[in-house]
């Protein structure tokens, strides 16, 4: 039997018996990880207020064996909070939207349990820290964040020079197969041909260029989350479930 203790987002929970769920959260030190938190679905539990989707907590498990995660989930048997970001969140539907979306996301960019994802994990705290203090546009936020997930993962678009040759930009096709935008003599078929300020829009939100971000045209910022949106699904092989729900200016 071993204790281990780590920093953690909760991703989502299950119902479990009459009295307990099962919590996802990502960790700092073990990447994904699901614990057993017994007894929280009781009215009087304030451990169980702690573990709720958008909470960052620092958390306790008691596992059996060496390793968090082994053959059996482990017990979730103390939490401390260190932000409830729900409570900036949960109460207005853009930033809920995009923040479930965002919760989505870093899941399935952590495929397995128990591998550190650090980056992963500290984009995240930060994306949800910037949609509960209302710093940005929800959605803004939640482009910045896929663009960067998707960076994080070695799937980094390019917005200027081309993906395949690396002709200096700005260059006039875009193509999710290619790894964004292309030359003329790279197009490849299903390419598009977005306006450029809609390139410009994405660039400065992968780079953090808020300044250029928050001052975009809403038919722009509409654009340049339709690339996102296609870039993710091309690389996860499917959608997001929660990006159908989330406002678009």
């Amino acid at each position: 039997m071993s204790l281990f203790r780590d920093d953690g987002i909760v991703l989502r929970t299950q119902k479990l018996g009459e009295a307990d769920r099962i919590i996802t959260l990502l960790t700092r030190g073990h990447g994904r990880v699901r614990a057993v938190a017994r007894g929280v679905r009781r009215t009087k539990s304030k451990f169980g207020a702690r573990l709720e989707p958008f909470s960052h907590v620092d958390v306790q498990f008691f596992a059996r064996g060496s390793e968090l995660v082994g053959r059996g989930l482990p017990l979730c048997t103390q939490s401390e909070t260190i932000a409830a970001y729900g409570g900036g969140i949960v109460t207005d539907y853009a930033r809920y939207t995009a923040g479930t979306a965002m919760l989505e996301t870093a899941e399935r960019f952590t495929d397995h349990e128990g591998e550190p994802a650090v980056q992963q994990y500290l984009l995240l705290v930060g994306a949800l820290r910037t949609l509960a203090r209302g710093e940005h546009a929800p959605h803004l936020v939640l482009d910045a964040f896929l663009l960067r997930s998707l960076a994080v993962n070695g799937y980094a678009p390019s917005f200027g020079d081309c993906a395949k040759c690396g002709m200096p930009g700005p260059n006039r096709f875009f193509s999710v197969a290619s790894g964004g935008s292309v030359c003329a003599d790279c197009r490849v078929p299903g390419s598009v041909v977005p306006s450029p300020q809609a390139l410009v829009l994405l660039g400065a939100l992968l780079t953090g260029d808020w300044e250029t971000a928050d001052t975009c045209e809403a038919r722009y910022v509409r654009e340049g989350s339709g690339l996102v949106s296609a870039y993710l699904h091309w690389h996860l092989e499917r959608g997001l479930r929660s990006l159908r729900y989330v406002e678009k200016t």
